[in-house]
């Protein structure tokens, strides 16, 4: 190769370091392992729930990174596990779709747990959709795309027990990248963000600059009200809990209305959601004594919900029974899943 032509080839390397970037990023790991967190933590705002409850996120909820040179579209994925019911495996099947179309995935392992079935079960699924050639031994892994160790939980351990456990995620897996971070403290937050933009393909601008995320009011505050319950009630009540936002209801300014036995405070948007849960029983659970779960979730919401609405608005919140929705098709599809 002569000097000329290394010298084009530098200058286009550079050309294309510099070029605009964008795509689509997959956040993948076990249940509860802080993958809702690290995305609201590399946009800056809450985008998906982030409960320290299991299993909170049921759909892949894409969070939209705009900067001046790239645009990262991360999905939040459902933590990937053994499912126990029809709800389980939809969301299994949630990950699967996630999986089929991008163009990194950032595989999420907590620094204070040891890796285990779980991880070897999801290690085994990217396998299956990006790994070139034989699956062989998963140290020697050929990937398609950029597959990225994000080794969160940094602040449980000192630097020698981070360094070993560097040393056993890399042995786990060929990744890409290895980058330790603390979304808690906002620990390499940034330096992520870095190796996920340079790991993403030369590519326009998907979405609106201001735009940070593809959900709905209506599905955004349906995901508010669920987490806010799911810490409300600590684990009185597990899983059974769906909601849907039943309609967004703008008053007219001159006089208030009544519908539905609810009376619309004058000027004020009215949000009506519906929670469902599986047995009678679970109902008074969720209203709590004198409805003070109600009460606490409506004053804890408030202001997020202004936020979506654009306007003072106020929930209203019904309880309501769909016998064993986790396991019954027809109430699972019209419940969303």
């Amino acid at each position: 190769m002569t000097e000329q032509q290394t010298n084009e080839g530098t200058a286009l390397e550079e050309k294309e370091s510099q070029a605009y970037r964008s795509g689509f990023v997959a956040v993948v790991g076990r249940p509860n392992v802080g993958k809702s967190t690290l995305i609201n933590a590399l946009i800056g705002k809450q985008i998906a729930i982030a409960s320290s409850r299991p299993e909170t996120t049921r759909k892949a909820i894409r969070g939209i990174l705009t900067l001046p040179h790239a645009q990262l579209v991360l999905v939040d994925t459902p933590g990937i596990h053994k499912p126990r019911t029809l709800l389980g495996q939809r969301l299994n099947d949630v990950v699967d779709e996630s999986l089929s179309d991008v163009d990194v995935a950032a595989f999420v392992l907590p620094a204070d747990q040891e890796i285990g079935p779980g991880d070897r079960r999801i290690l085994q699924k990217l396998q299956e959709q990006y790994a070139r050639g034989s699956h062989g031994d998963s140290a020697d892994i050929e990937w398609k795309i950029p597959v990225i160790a994000v080794v969160t939980k940094i602040d449980m351990l000192d630097k020698e027990q981070l360094v070993a456990k560097m040393i056993e995620i890399q042995q786990f897996a060929n990744f890409a990248e290895l980058v330790p971070i603390s979304a808690k403290d906002g620990d390499n937050v940034d330096e992520l963000r870095d190796v996920l933009v340079d790991a993403t393909p030369v590519g326009p601008q998907m979405y609106p600059a201001d735009q940070i995320s593809e959900e709905s009011p209506e599905d955004t505050i349906a995901e508010l009200v669920r987490g806010a319950f799911l810490e409300e009630l600590n684990d009185e009540l597990p899983h059974s809990l769906a909601v849907t936002v039943d309609s967004i209801v703008y008053p007219d300014e001159e006089f208030s209305l009544e519908i539905d036995g609810s009376q619309l405070a004058q000027g004020k948007v009215t949000v009506h959601v519906s929670l469902f849960v599986e047995r009678n029983s679970q109902k008074p659970i969720i209203i709590g004594h004198h409805a003070e779960h109600l009460v606490h979730v409506k004053k804890r919401l408030r202001t997020p919900v202004n936020r979506i609405i654009g306007a003072k608005s106020q929930l209203d919140l019904h309880v309501k029974v769909a016998k064993d929705w986790q396991s019954n098709p027809k109430q699972l599809q019209r419940l969303g899943f």
